[in-house]
């Protein structure tokens, strides 16, 4: 049996403005970093470059520095291993190293970029079957997980078009954080927020962020308040390693005493993006540091979920996860390497 070979151009970009020019000019070029998701998706056929522009020769993304304001900047280029195990990150941003490594595994880490991870793409088993429908493929071809196996997929912010989820667990530590990612091309640069990074399906599915083709991630900017002192990350899942979430949680509390001062929360394994609501934010803001009143965030953060046949119980799931997680950011000591919560 023949097996079809792919074809494809090979260039090496040596600074930002060249690695733009050469992927704008060509609509089936790709960058790529450390290819952990591209070679998957290539693999399977959902994907199929005509040229690769390899941006790794760009040294002024692989840095990790402070920034004015008492912040860090997290080169694109830099591995996710690398930020993860950062002294800087360690010590003011644990709730980012600790999603960062309940993901994927120390293989994958140790390639994986950090601007890559912004650009993964759905692990939805119908998009990565390349024989079905799937509008994130093929637009207006339908969305075959609404009626089929679906419980991995969205309870929140999905559209008729499409229930996929975003598979990212740095990401939602980021969405928390109120991280601001910085992009370029040809033309300049520009910064985004991380809560308009990545994108709701509703009609045009196919469309993950708001990249223009060409553009891509040069850094990606952490505000100065970490959420050091209070903080957790939990990813429930079908087994401990190497596996996605049904529902993933970061929260960082700034405390007065026994009061909130300040919260963030968002969800990972329920939509097309991390999931964050500010009105259940908000309402945490001067009250005590119970249950109840991690229960009553947990319900505005959830309002408008809707579930499907296979994955309706996401939605008592992500509510139980919010006040566990909650609950454990006001021990962050059993964040640590080994510590069970």
């Amino acid at each position: 049996m023949e097996v079809p070979v792919n074809k494809f151009d090979y260039q090496q970009a040596a600074n930002t403005h060249e690695a733009s020019v050469l992927v704008t000019g060509n609509d089936r070029a790709n960058f790529i970093a450390g290819g952990t998701n591209l070679i998957d998706l290539w693999k399977y056929n959902v994907t199929n470059p005509a040229l690769l522009v390899d941006i790794n020769r760009i040294k002024e993304n692989k840095t990790i520095e402070e920034i004015e304001g008492g912040g860090i900047r997290l080169g694109a280029l830099v591995s996710n291993a690398d930020t993860a195990y950062h002294p800087l990150i360690e010590q003011r941003y644990p709730l980012l190293s600790s999603a960062i490594l309940a993901g994927a595994s120390g293989q994958i880490r140790n390639m994986a970029s950090n601007g890559g991870n912004l650009m993964q793409r759905t692990r939805c088993y119908y998009f990565y079957d390349a024989e079905v429908p799937c509008n994130k493929r093929h637009p207006g071809s339908g969305c075959p997980a609404i009626s089929g196996y679906n419980r991995m997929h969205a309870i929140l912010g999905h559209s008729e078009h499409c229930i996929a989820v975003f598979p990212s667990d740095m990401c939602v530590a980021l969405a928390a954080l109120e991280a601001v990612v910085n992009v370029s091309d040809a033309n300049g640069t520009r910064s985004i927020p991380f809560e308009d990074f990545h994108r709701l399906p509703e009609s045009t599915p196919e469309v993950d962020n708001t990249l223009k083709h060409g553009e891509f991630i040069t850094s990606i900017d952490l505000p100065s308040n970490g959420f050091s002192s209070n903080y957790a990350y939990l990813k429930i899942r079908d087994r401990n390693s190497y596996a996605f979430a049904l529902v993933s949680v970061a929260t960082g509390l700034a405390l007065d005493g026994d009061m909130i001062r300040e919260a963030r929360i968002a969800l990972g394994g329920v939509a097309h993006k991390p999931w964050r609501v500010k009105a259940a934010e908000d309402a945490l803001r001067g009250k005590p540091v119970t249950e109840t009143s991690f229960e009553q965030a947990a319900d505005l953060m959830l309002e408008g979920a809707q579930g499907f046949k296979y994955n309706r119980f996401k939605i008592a799931l992500a509510k139980r996860a919010i006040i566990r997680n909650c609950m454990m950011s006001l021990h962050p000591e059993l964040q640590k390497p080994g510590a069970q919560p």
